[in-house]
């Protein structure tokens, strides 16, 4: 079943391909690109945060260690950012 399913989908993209061009433009792929990249930063700051306010909270000498892994996971964007306009 999951075979012929495949080969279907396949026909379709076939058939999609001869009819017209790619079904994203360049900037809505790098959008798509630094979206993505934007949401993975923001999931992993969500524990790197609590850990680090937790962390603090009890011995206030982690300032600086647990800003620096909180800001780490934003770096990504930042290159996400910087490969798009690269490449466009």
């Amino acid at each position: 079943m999951s075979l012929e399913l495949a080969s279907e989908v396949g026909n379709v993209v076939l058939q999609a391909g001869e009819a017209g061009g790619p079904a994203l433009s360049e900037l809505g792929a790098a959008a798509i690109a630094v979206g993505l990249a934007a949401f993975g930063a923001g999931y992993s700051q969500r524990a790197i945060g609590a850990a680090a306010v937790g962390a603090m909270a009890e011995n206030e000498d982690l300032f600086a260690r647990g800003l620096i892994l909180t800001v780490l996971p934003e770096t990504l964007v930042i290159l996400a950012l910087l490969v798009v306009i690269l490449l466009l």
